[in-house]
C-alpha cells in the first residue's frame, strides 16, 4: 500500500528565468492550470491522509498568482517549503509579502556556480531569509563541466549554512556529473543529494505533482499519469497506474 508522506507540487509551467535544463521545461510562455483553491484543497486532503511535508515549486512559485494564499493555508497544516530561483524576491513588494506570509523553509537555487553575480545574490538573500525567521536552504546545481566552480561555492556557503541545508543537485539529461564528481564538490565531507545518486529506485513515500496535474514518484521521470480527482484518492489511483521508468 502506498503511503505518501512527502509531496511536491509544481504550481505552474511559467518562469521568467527559463533555464534550458529545467526538468519542468518552464518558460516565459508557460501555462498555469492550478487555481490556488485547488492546490489548497488537494494538499489539505493529502495532509489528512498522512502527508507530513509539502514542497511548492514550479515554474517559479513566487511568480505564481496566489502563492501567498497557498502558503497561509498550508503552513498551519504541515511542514511547508518553497523552492525558488530567488529573483522575484528582489522585488520589494514580493519581499514584503513574504515577510507577512512565511513558509517553514525556502530553498534558493544556484544554477550557475561560475557566475559570481548569481552566487552573491543568492548568498545575500539566504542571509535575509534567515533574518526574518524562515529556515534557508540551497539547491546547488552541479554540471559535469562546472564541478570545480560548484566546489568553491559549496565551501563559501558552508560558512553560512549547515550541510543539511545544502542539496547538491546533479544536472540531468545532459552534462550529468558522476557520483565521484558530485562528492568532490563537498571535498569528501558528508553531503545531501537526491536519493537516486547511486541507483535509480522508486521512492516509497514521495510523490511529485506536475504543473499540469499529473503525478509520478520522481519529478524528473517521464510517464506521469493525470489525476482524475484532486484528492488523496486520486493521487493513489494515479500512482498505481504509473509505469515506472528511470529518467537516466
Amino acid at each position: 500500500m502506498i503511503q505518501i508522506e512527502l509531496l511536491s507540487i509544481d504550481l505552474s509551467n511559467y518562469c521568467s528565468k527559463q533555464c534550458s535544463f529545467c526538468y519542468n521545461h518552464s518558460r516565459r510562455e508557460g501555462k498555469t492550470v492550478w487555481k490556488p483553491s485547488e492546490v489548497i484543497d488537494f494538499a489539505s486532503d493529502c495532509i489528512k491522509h498522512g502527508v507530513k511535508a509539502v514542497s511548492l515549486g514550479g515554474g517559479e512559485p513566487f511568480e505564481y498568482d496566489g502563492v501567498f494564499e497557498v502558503i497561509d493555508a498550508l503552513y498551519a497544516q504541515c511542514y511547508l517549503s518553497v523552492t525558488s530561483n530567488g529573483l522575484p524576491l528582489e522585488d520589494s513588494k514580493i519581499w514584503e509579502l513574504l515577510c507577512q506570509h512565511k513558509p517553514d523553509k525556502i530553498h534558493l537555487t544556484i544554477h550557475q556556480p561560475d557566475n559570481n553575480e548569481e552566487v552573491s545574490r543568492v548568498e545575500k538573500r539566504l542571509t535575509e531569509i534567515d533574518s526574518i525567521g524562515i529556515k534557508p536552504g540551497l539547491n546547488l546545481l552541479v554540471g559535469a563541466d562546472k564541478a570545480e566552480y560548484a566546489k568553491v561555492v559549496y565551501n563559501r556557503l558552508s560558512k553560512l549554512l549547515n550541510n543539511d541545508q545544502i542539496i547538491l543537485v546533479p544536472q540531468r539529461f545532459s552534462n550529468t556529473p558522476t557520483p565521484k564528481q558530485l562528492a568532490s564538490v563537498a571535498d569528501g565531507k558528508p553531503f545531501q543529494s537526491p536519493s537516486c545518486l547511486l541507483k535509480c529506485q522508486r521512492p516509497k513515500n514521495f510523490c511529485s505533482v506536475s504543473w499540469d496535474k499529473k503525478v509520478n514518484s520522481c519529478s524528473f521521470a517521464s510517464g506521469k499519469v493525470s489525476l482524475d480527482s484532486l484528492d488523496y484518492k486520486g493521487l493513489e489511483k494515479a500512482l498505481g497506474s504509473v509505469n515506472w521508468k528511470s529518467c537516466i
